[in-house]
């Protein structure tokens, strides 16, 4: 077994003549996987109905004789020219009414029966020739869903939007109840009668918006799941997949995680932010946990500088090996790129490629060849899987709904998330993302950051997981609103209330600018941010208090011992150390042990089967003391030096760790 390397190739963008010279330099640098076809619609079918399929008969076949694999793509993300010229109907539709033209991509309703027609037809197409080739490892489907078009408001969305409201609901009784439709007269006659929450006078329906955004994202999975069916009935043993974005807003990655066989993403950190190390990470982290713990592919990263930050630097030197081995200690299967040779017109033509334009002779083409030698010898990684006892609850209904407008104060879902986390992976403790109705029972610590959406069924499960023995931190904002987007009728936190022991009165959130200042002997006197709220403790214990009016002497942080467990509630963010103080302390009582013996600042170690990878993102040489043999190098003993991104994957076995 081998460690996918490489990254999409799009030889239509170049002449023929170089392509036995791509294979040529494919080998030399170690590649083994590349993604064919994504954004290949109009060279496959270039009028309707017209397929020419010569092309990649020839780059299909190269690639094998060359002993490469293929992740082979439908196609389908990008329309072609003559498709929204004849059809123009498929464009997408803004809020606002706007039609979207094309010119670039993802310019499809996803709701549009003639774009489902045509890409079923062209799938059809694809999987009938390429189904059995023998250079095909993997079916990849589309291309990002949702990431430029996540919402489509035209009226052919708007009949979808009927038909699954009406699956939903059944009646439209059931529906005026669930949208409280006697708020500003919004009761409806009928299904016919509703639409997409399109640009209103002011703010619009929360559970409108709520279903809507459930809805964008069904709509976007079942034209992922015909494609899929058509792949799967001609190709059964291949597996098949869509690159997701990440911990991305758009879609629900629980909802779609099961319809794929394998979970692959792409991640493109910004060199330039200190905290990329741990944003990337999460990210790993939320896709491993999607199935179970089961390996997954990185699709995409760049090996060098991108083109959509406003300012796109390089990777210096060592850092796309360290971020490569980074998702490999998270769980990655595999590492590819995009792309293999770097475009030389059209919208990405700044965004490197493994081969850049100045060709071998530059350090990003060493880079990458000297990676793909050192991960050919890494087979022993291939399966293997991580062990977390932390969980942190994630779920996009809350995401969707904490963001919506007309609500106590503007907050991110994404920055809760991050906080939390990050303290977490600065000790260098692996966390699993869960959903909350799930299953909780193997872990010590679950951590759940604005849980808005909470419904009596996940509140039981998070009482039960406390019950058991489990350490539960719950933040402000959960438990505020039901499946429906209504507020709990016993107060806020609804089932939670009896399992963190309080109520609350009163939100009091704090302006931007502001700060509250908490107090406690678990703490010590901390700053806390964007939040603050009225607390009564019932039968919880207080462990902080605000100081200072308007909220001096009110709860800020409490616990309540129940069954086995204990349960924390905290109504505010509390400054950065102050959350690695809480989080030390809910390891230490659920028994968990930090990562490996203290490290310095920048250094992430991650074991991952019976192997531990020590990654240096820190901006100078470090000295370790770890026990192993370095699978990199060779060298044993307990002294390690690391430089700047620099790597070391150690067998401690021999050493008894």
């Amino acid at each position: 077994m081998t460690i996918w390397y490489g990254g999409d190739y799009n030889p239509e963008q170049w002449p023929e003549r170089i392509w036995d010279d791509d294979v040529r330099l494919m080998q030399k640098c170690g590649v083994n996987l590349v993604t064919v076809g994504v954004f290949s619609w109009a060279s496959l079918e270039p009028a309707e109905g017209e397929f020419h399929f010569e092309w990649l008969d020839k780059v299909l076949d190269k690639l094998y004789e060359g002993g490469i694999s293929v992740n082979l793509a439908t196609a389908t993300a990008s329309p072609p020219p003559w498709l929204t010229h004849n059809h123009p109907e498929v464009l997408p539709v803004t809020a606002d009414g706007v039609r979207l033209a094309p010119g670039s991509r993802q310019h499809y309703c996803p709701s549009s029966p003639v774009y489902r027609r045509l890409a079923a037809r062209l799938v059809t197409a694809i999987a009938e020739r390429y189904g059995r080739h023998p250079a095909l490892r993997l079916w990849h489907v589309n291309n990002e869903y949702g990431c430029h078009v996540r919402h489509c408001y035209c009226d052919v969305s708007a009949q979808a939007f009927r038909g699954w409201l009406e699956r939903k609901y059944r009646t439209i009784h059931e529906l005026n109840a669930a949208w409280a439709g006697t708020f500003w007269s919004q009761v409806y006659g009928g299904f016919e009668e509703i639409y997409p929450p399109r640009t209103a006078p002011t703010f619009k329906n929360p559970t409108q918006l709520l279903d809507f955004d459930r809805f964008s994202s069904d709509e976007l999975l079942d034209c992922y799941r015909r494609e899929r069916e058509i792949l799967r009935a001609m190709s059964p043993d291949v597996p098949i997949t869509t690159n997701f974005l990440g911990v991305s807003k758009n879609v629900d990655y629980w909802s779609w995680s099961p319809e794929v066989d394998l979970v692959s993403y792409d991640s493109y950190p910004d060199p330039g932010d200190e905290e990329a190390p741990a944003k990337s990470a999460m990210g790993h982290d939320l896709m491993r946990s999607l199935r179970g713990g089961q390996p997954w592919l990185l699709m995409e990263q760049s090996p060098g500088a991108v083109s959509w930050f406003p300012h796109n630097l390089p990777k210096p030197p060592g850092q796309q090996r360290a971020w490569s081995y980074q998702a490999i200690a998270r769980g990655a299967d595999g590492v590819l790129f995009f792309q293999w040779r770097q475009s030389v017109a059209g919208a990405e033509r700044f965004v490197t490629g493994l081969l850049p334009h100045v060709g071998t002779d530059s350090r990003v083409w060493r880079e990458g060849q000297d990676l793909g030698a050192e991960l050919a010898t890494m087979g022993r990684v291939v399966g293997s899987r991580l062990d977390s006892r932390v969980g942190i609850a994630f779920d996009w209904d809350s995401w969707w709904s904490i963001e919506q407008p007309a609500l106590p104060a503007t907050l991110s879902y994404w920055d809760g998330l991050f906080a939390w986390y990050r303290e977490l992976y600065a000790r260098n403790v692996v966390a699993d993302f869960v959903a909350p109705s799930g299953d909780l029972s193997g872990y010590g610590v679950v951590i759940v950051p604005s849980l808005f959406v909470t419904s009596s069924a996940t509140a039981a499960n998070l009482d039960a997981f406390v019950e058991h023995g489990g350490q539960l931190l719950v933040t402000y904002q959960t438990g505020i609103a039901d499946k429906n987007a209504h507020l709990m009728p016993d107060g806020y936190l609804g089932g939670l209330r009896a399992t963190l022991g309080i109520w609350i009165e009163e939100f009091a959130p704090l302006p931007p600018a502001a700060t509250a200042t908490i107090g406690g002997e678990l703490l010590g006197d901390v700053v806390g941010h964007l939040w603050s709220e009225y607390v009564h403790a019932v039968d919880a214990e207080v462990l902080a208090r605000f100081k200072g009016e308007p909220l001096d002497g009110w709860p800020a942080l409490t616990r309540r011992r129940a069954g086995a467990g204990m349960a924390w509630y905290l109504a505010t963010m509390p400054e950065p150390s102050a959350r690695g103080t809480l989080i030390e302390h809910l390891l230490d009582e659920a028994g968990i042990a930090a990562g490996p013996p203290p490290l310095p600042t920048g250094v992430e170690a991650v074991r991952r089967g019976e192997l531990l990878f020590v990654i240096n993102h820190s901006g100078a040489d470090v000295r370790l003391s770890l026990p192993g043999t370095d699978l990199l190098t060779g060298r044993e003993g307990g002294e390690l030096t690391l430089a700047r991104h620099g790597v070391a994957i150690l067998d401690q076995r021999a050493a008894g760790s």
